[in-house]
């Protein structure tokens, strides 16, 4: 079971053993003994070794690689379409795309023309580097390409497991409210971008930008956060303007 969220990767195992028997009484007992035997480091290390594999991979091939994360609902399927068709032309997009069930957004990133794989992780909260390293193999990105990985929704799980991207995205919505980095720091302390999501809702709902960015700033200084509406278009020139700085220096 999954340390942190107890999906089915098995990255710990505790396992307890009774005591010994023995043909004659004692005048005391004995506690049952207990072990706990830890794999998480080994499935991490394993992965780690693919994901280097991986990066070196599309370091090779000039792919700027986003691993794109969000909790469910955050809109990251809609941002991945509008992007791709608002850069057609510009660059060449192609997206792996995993979740627990269905082909629902592989088919919507599919209607843009974007070359797409799914990953179905059934019980599974996360992509993991060797998933990649298949998807990779079935998706052929070009040379000189953006290649976006939409990970499974999920603020927990996907940020321990290193894929060989290039960078970290989270998308993140102000419908979830503002007190996520605090409640879920680890996949925001290893983000390097913040799209602050539906900020066309502001109005509507209670949330604090200035909380948001303060929170944000505790667990990881040196994040970019970059408030956009995906449904509207608004600030996603801040969000292409990064794709751009971080594809030439691919």
């Amino acid at each position: 079971m999954c340390a942190t969220c107890g999906c089915s990767d098995e990255t710990g195992v505790r396992v307890s053993e009774p005591g010994h028997a023995h043909p004659h009484e004692h005048e005391h007992s004995h506690a049952p003994e207990t072990r706990t035997v830890t794999l998480e480091h080994d499935v991490l290390a394993k992965n780690d070794r693919q994901a280097e594999v991986n990066r070196k991979s599309l370091q090779d091939k000039g792919i700027l690689a986003i691993n794109v994360m969000s909790s469910p609902g955050s809109g990251k399927t809609t941002l991945l379409t509008r992007t791709i068709l608002d850069l057609a032309g510009e660059l060449t997009v192609s997206v792996v795309e995993g979740d627990q069930e269905t082909l629902l957004d592989a088919e919507r990133i599919k209607a843009t023309g974007a070359p797409v794989v799914q990953i179905n992780t059934g019980a599974g909260c996360h992509l993991d580097a060797e998933m990649l390293d298949r998807a990779l193999a079935t998706l052929a990105p070009p040379r000189d390409s953006l290649l976006f990985i939409e990970n499974v929704g999920n603020l927990v799980c996907p940020a321990l497991f290193d894929l060989g991207e290039s960078h970290r995205a989270v998308v993140m919505s102000v419908t979830e409210g503002p007190d996520k980095p605090l409640k879920y720091p680890h996949m925001f302390a290893g983000s390097d971008l913040i799209l602050l999501n539906k900020i066309d809702l502001l109005p509507y709902v209670d949330f604090d930008v200035d909380d948001f960015l303060r929170d944000a700033r505790k667990v990881n200084p040196g994040v970019t956060v970059l408030p956009v509406s995906a449904t509207t278009g608004e600030n996603l020139s801040t969000w292409y303007t990064w794709l751009r700085t971080r594809r030439v220096c691919t």
